[in-house]
């Protein structure tokens, strides 16, 4: 197997491409990936300051890895969510990428901010604990990323295709409606983009084991179960009989999307901290005041 632009030995083939590629062009192809998605999608530019929501996965660690290669300016943010040992894993990684390329890396602990981690809030959630984390990180993360043009995060075509699948599954038009590469700043809402959007999962993580970057190689403790996982197979076995499905299924959708729209709710600044939400009171607000009615603290 010979690499399509140069003749050397290929290390693999991309079957929805049907482009076998060397290192040195597989690297490109990825950057090149990024850099279409970025313009394609109008993301932003050289001279912004851009946020990498950096969770010590492979597709953060890339994505930061991406963006500094390419020139951007970044800075990482990692937010820890006080799960034991993951969490402090998470973070070694993070901050071993950070000094390795010498990028400023901010971090957060969520206990500062709730007194608890995610394992004393799993307690006393309604319903699945990765909701209500999925909420404290947009939350943590917008509120860091304000003062910064954009916040890049690390959703990439598998992550974004598995949840086009399920909103159409279950007709949630208004989820359809707002499912974009690109969320536009609005007010106390920060500017966030998905540069990763046009890679899959294994493109990505191919890449991270070629440059031996470093990730956590193992998933929260708490994600087992996860409804998207399930999506996400069933979507593999589709592309696996039909290479290309996923991001032809993905783009599609957003050439077409004008077809989904849904009355939009109007937003209104939480009266306790002014991020914009749908109720009186947003989510975070409201878990903050259930953890301290059901935990005392010393």
């Amino acid at each position: 197997m010979k690499c399509k632009i140069c003749g050397r030995e290929a290390i693999v083939k991309l079957r929805s491409y049907n482009l076998a590629l060397c290192k040195e062009h597989y690297v490109e192809f990825v950057k090149r990936r990024v850099e279409k998605a970025i313009k394609k999608f109008k993301m932003f530019n050289k001279d912004n300051r851009i946020l990498v929501a950096v969770s010590g996965g492979k597709d953060s660690i890339v994505l930061w890895h991406v963006l500094h290669s390419l020139g951007y300016k970044t800075t990482g943010y990692f937010l820890n969510l006080g799960i034991d040992e993951f969490s402090m894993k998470s973070q070694e990684i993070a901050e071993e990428f950070a000094k390795k390329f010498a990028l400023e890396l901010k971090i957060e602990y969520l206990k500062d901010e709730l007194g608890v981690g995610i394992p004393e809030i799993a307690k006393i959630s309604r319903g699945k604990p990765c909701s209500t984390c999925g909420m404290i990180k947009r939350y943590m993360i917008n509120r860091a990323g304000l003062k910064y043009d954009a916040v890049a995060t690390g959703h990439n075509l598998d992550d974004e295709s598995s949840v086009l699948f399920g909103n159409i599954l279950h007709w949630q038009v208004e989820y359809l409606d707002r499912q974009s590469p690109v969320l536009p700043r609005d007010r106390s809402l920060a500017r966030k983009v998905k540069p990763l959007v046009l890679l899959t999962n294994f493109e990505i993580k191919f890449y991270a084991d070629l440059l031996e970057l470093p990730y956590i190689q193992y998933k929260c403790p708490f994600s087992t179960g996860a409804t998207t996982y399930f999506y996400k197979s069933v979507l593999e076995e589709i592309e696996e009989r039909m290479p290309g499905t996923k991001v032809r299924f993905f783009l599609g959708f957003l050439e077409n999307k004008k077809g989904f729209s849904s009355p939009h709710r109007e937003l209104k600044p939480c009266k306790k901290c002014g991020y914009l939400t749908t109720a009186e009171v947003c989510s975070f607000c409201r878990l903050k005041e259930r953890i301290s009615s059901q935990f005392i603290f010393r």
